[in-house]
C-alpha cells in the first residue's frame, strides 16, 4: 500500500524535488552533460552505453525527431572519443506504430554507428514488444553483424529458447552479443517467474548457454549472488576477458562496480540522459510501483 501510495503521489511532485534523487542515477539532460559523464567514467576505466531516455511516442514525428537526436548524439561522443556504445528502445522510434518506419530509421542509426565501427543495444522492452524486438534484432544483425545487439530479460520463460533460437546468427567472427539482465516489467506469472531465487537460478543458466555457444555475454546486474555465480561459471569454462563484460546502472552500487574491476573484469555502465527523464522515471513507477521503496531509499543513502 505504501508503494503504491507513493508510486501515485510522485507524479505530482515538483520536478526540482524529484531531481534531487534523480541526478544521482541520470546523467542530466543535454547530450554535454552525457558525453562528459561518459568521459568521466572512462577515467575509471569503465566503458559506457548512451541511452536518450524516451519511449512509447504517440505519433511519428516524435520518432524521426528522435532518430535525430540520436545521430546528434552519436556524433557528439565519436568526436570526444568516448569509449562507449550506445543503447535505444524501439517504441522511441514507432514501433508500435509501424514497425517498417521504426525499423528505418533504427536501421540509420546503426548504419551511423557502424561508419565508426561502433554498436547499437536494441534495448528489450514488456511482452508486447519482444517478438517484434526480436525480429528487428534479427533483421539489423544479418546487415550489420559486428554492430547490434540485443537485450534479453531472465524472467522471461521463454528467454532461454529465444537463446537457442537466435544461434544461427551466431560466429567465430561476429558472435551474438546480448546484454542479459532480470527484467522490470511487470509481467504475469505465466509467462515470467516471480521468485527471486527462480529468476536468479534462470539468469545464470541463460548465460552458461551463452559461455556454451561462445556468444558475447553482458552481464547486467547489481546482485551479488549473480555477479558470485558469473564469476564460478567464467572460470568453469575459462572464458577470455575480452569475451564477455559486467554492465551495471549509472550512480548504483559502485563500491560493487569497484570491486568488479579491481578483479580484472570489463565494466560498461548504463548512461541514461535526456529531458524526458520525469515522464520516463513516473511512468517506471507506476508500472512498478515496488520501486517506490527504492526511491525513498535514494534520498537518504547515496549509491
Amino acid at each position: 500500500m505504501f508503494n503504491k501510495l507513493i508510486s501515485q503521489i510522485l507524479p505530482y511532485v515538483p520536478e526540482k524535488v524529484v531531481w534531487v534523487f534523480s541526478k544521482q542515477y541520470i546523467a542530466g539532460e543535454t547530450i554535454e552533460e552525457a558525453v562528459q559523464a561518459a568521459k568521466n567514467l572512462n577515467a575509471e576505466g569503465i566503458m559506457t552505453t548512451i541511452d536518450v531516455l524516451g519511449e512509447f511516442i504517440k505519433n511519428l514525428d516524435e520518432a524521426e525527431a528522435n532518430k535525430h537526436e540520436y545521430l546528434e548524439v552519436i556524433e557528439a561522443a565519436e568526436k570526444a572519443n568516448v569509449d562507449g556504445n550506445y543503447s535505444l528502445k524501439p517504441t522511441s522510434f514507432g514501433l508500435l506504430i509501424d514497425k517498417d518506419t521504426a525499423y528505418r530509421h533504427i536501421r540509420e542509426i546503426v548504419e551511423k554507428a557502424a561508419s565508426y565501427n561502433n554498436f547499437i543495444r536494441i534495448d528489450m522492452e514488456d511482452s508486447p514488444c519482444t517478438d517484434l524486438e526480436i525480429e528487428l534484432f534479427r533483421k539489423l544483425k544479418e546487415e550489420f553483424p559486428k554492430n547490434v545487439g540485443l537485450v534479453l530479460q531472465a524472467y522471461l520463460k521463454r528467454t532461454h529458447q529465444d537463446i537457442e533460437n537466435l544461434k544461427d546468427l551466431n560466429s567465430e567472427d561476429a558472435p551474438l552479443n546480448f546484454r542479459l539482465c532480470k527484467g522490470i516489467y511487470v509481467e504475469p506469472a505465466s509467462i515470467a517467474y516471480k521468485k527471486y531465487e527462480e529468476v536468479n537460478k534462470h539468469f545464470l543458466e541463460d548465460i552458461e548457454l551463452m559461455f556454451q555457444e561462445k556468444m558475447y555475454p553482458a552481464i547486467a546486474t547489481h546482485d551479488k549472488p549473480i555477479i558470485e555465480g558469473a564469476y564460478k561459471l567464467l572460470e568453469k569454462y575459462k572464458v577470455p576477458k575480452d569475451k564477455y563484460e559486467f554492465q551495471m546502472l549509472y550512480g548504483v552500487t559502485p563500491a560493487l562496480r569497484k570491486s568488479i574491476l579491481e578483479q580484472g573484469h570489463r565494466m560498461r555502465v548504463y548512461v541514461p540522459f535526456g529531458k524526458k527523464w520525469f515522464g520516463y522515471s513516473t511512468r517506471r513507477l507506476k508500472e512498478n510501483p515496488e520501486m517506490a521503496s527504492v526511491i525513498i531509499k535514494a534520498l537518504f543513502y547515496k549509491g
